[in-house]
């Protein structure tokens, strides 16, 4: 990351990495195929200090939006950390890798699903409508991970002027979350 935000994502090779971690290539190589699956791999991690944020706030009494505020509060102090550029390309990575997983060439990342465990929980707990099957559910976090994404794309290139990631972004999902509630009544 520290190469990546002093030299630019495109101008940071394998070779520089590999010098940064004091690793050969070959053990790079080992782990990832490319420079492309390390960025994914951070973009990963940023997912799962979110995930860590909703699995924590489930441990007591929780209303959704705000579970969701706060994970998307997490995830945007971790994108202010590094240059928007960088954030577009992980972005841009995801979306190739899940290329790669709809086309076959890559296992899918169950820890890519943001709100999955928030979501089921919700329902268990009443707090979604009970007409929602385990399908309702799984697509619902499909879709407010796709606003996440373009949420973090759309941040990262400017177009939400100063309002916050995480404001606009739960707006979007708790709108979302309220369709499908009153769906099939």
């Amino acid at each position: 990351m520290a190469l990546w935000r002093t030299n630019g994502y495109a101008k940071t090779t394998v070779a520089d990495i590999c010098r940064a971690a004091g690793v050969s290539r070959a053990l790079f190589y080992f782990y990832f195929p490319a420079k492309e699956d390390v960025l994914f791999e951070v973009g990963l991690l940023s997912t799962r200090a979110a995930q860590k944020t909703v699995g924590d706030l489930l441990k007591r009494d929780y209303d959704v939006v705000a579970v969701i505020s706060q994970a998307l509060r997490s995830l945007e102090r971790s994108m202010a950390r590094n240059p928007r550029d960088l954030i577009v390309e992980t972005i841009l990575e995801g979306y190739r890798q899940e290329q790669r997983v709809l086309a076959g060439d890559r296992p899918e990342d169950s820890d890519a699903d943001m709100f999955g465990e928030l979501f089921a929980k919700a329902r268990a707990d009443g707090k979604l409508a009970r007409h929602l099957t385990d399908a309702d559910v799984a697509h619902l976090s499909r879709l407010a991970q796709m606003h996440v994404s373009e949420g973090v794309r759309h941040w990262a290139l400017g177009s939400f002027g100063d309002r916050a990631f995480a404001d606009v972004v739960a707006g979007d999902i708790a709108a979302l979350i309220a369709g499908f509630n009153l769906a099939r009544k």
